[in-house]
């Protein structure tokens, strides 16, 4: 016997796409708030940064997004120079002292 469509069946896929329809907009809605709202904090955390940049334009939301990556960029770049440079430091430590205790003969 061949499938038959219920008018339960066709009520309740008429209801889905109706449900779908009217929640679309309103989760689009939120998702547009949450990432406007992530733009907005970001601006204000890197405000200095920003006003050095550009004092007197309007910021667009790619302005934004593109200091925003500079600015973690340096950040990143100035903690491995600084974890270099302890790294280095220690070496330089480490072989004083084995230079050190080398030469060091207690007789």
């Amino acid at each position: 016997m061949a499938p038959t469509i219920t008018a339960a069946m066709t009520n309740s896929q008429e209801h889905l796409t109706l449900t779908h329809k009217l929640r679309k907009p309103l989760v689009e809605k939120l998702r547009r708030e949450r990432i406007n709202s992530s733009i907005e904090q970001l601006k204000s955390l890197l405000g200095p940064e920003f006003l050095k940049q550009q004092p007197d334009s309007k910021l667009e939301k790619a302005d934004i997004l593109e200091m925003t990556v500079c600015v973690l960029r340096r950040l990143k770049q100035q903690k491995q120079q600084q974890h270099d440079g302890s790294t280095v430091q220690i070496s330089i430590t480490k072989e004083k002292r084995s230079v050190n205790s080398a030469l060091w003969r207690p007789w």
